[in-house]
């Protein structure tokens, strides 16, 4: 059998683990010792409650983040290339998607090893589902800048955007950052321009709500410290 990176889904929150994961992602982790992951502890954690079969100290882990250096991801493939399952968790939802990994996934391919994503929650796409908003032309735009000038200036470019092609356009900010984005967004589109929040995504505290700009400045939500989608369309 073809030696396989798996790319691991995660839960976006504290949540049962079968309201999201299928269970064949518990069967795959069994066939896997090592694992590339943005955070050791948190990646142990996960690995435990979806019922891994052996002991943890047992289990490698290869960390990935911005200090990771292209010649260590390089070595952490080693084990897949010597013709060993390995698996990458991201800290949430679906690995490489708006989360590190992407970079590991291209070495693989070049190395022309088997790939294969396993299914779970992505905020972005599940956001997107609940929105009404366009989902068949789309763009995620991941961060945008933190400096509010810029900030502003890329939210009115988007929103042009997404008026001329009719195009929804998708992004996120740090969960602390939330309220003060939702105001520069609120002061800087159109009052007709559609918004749709998406918080705590498959959480019980899930708010998902799509409303005009004009709607939205008289009925402001509580977003502070919740991961949260913002997409609009104008």
């Amino acid at each position: 059998m073809q030696p396989t990176l798996y790319l691991i889904p995660t839960t976006l929150g504290d949540i049962f683990i079968e309201n999201v994961i299928p269970a064949f992602v518990s069967q795959i982790i069994n066939t896997i010792d090592d694992y590339i992951v943005e955070n050791e502890k948190s990646a142990k954690h996960y690995l435990k409650k979806l019922g891994i079969a052996k002991p943890l100290q047992e289990i490698k882990l290869y960390p990935l983040n911005q200090h990771t250096k292209i010649e260590e991801m390089q070595s952490y493939l080693n084990p897949l290339l010597s013709g060993k399952n390995m698996g990458m968790i991201s800290e949430a939802g679906c690995p490489c998607i708006a989360d590190p990994g992407a970079e590991i996934v291209r070495i693989a391919q070049q190395k022309k090893t088997k790939v294969v994503p396993l299914v779970g929650p992505s905020s972005i796409i599940l956001a997107l589902m609940a929105s009404g908003l366009n989902g068949q032309n789309f763009a995620f735009n991941g961060y945008l800048p933190i400096e509010k000038s810029e900030k502003i200036k890329k939210i009115k470019s988007l929103e042009s955007l997404s008026r001329q092609t009719n195009q929804t356009q998708i992004f996120i900010e740090t969960p602390y950052r939330n309220e003060k984005f939702l105001q520069d967004i609120l002061t800087s589109c159109n009052e007709n321009t559609m918004l749709c929040i998406a918080a705590d995504i498959t959480l019980p505290s899930e708010f998902i709500c799509t409303k005009t700009i004009r709607e939205w400045k008289n009925n402001i939500p509580d977003l502070n410290k919740k991961p949260t989608i913002f997409l609009i369309q104008g």
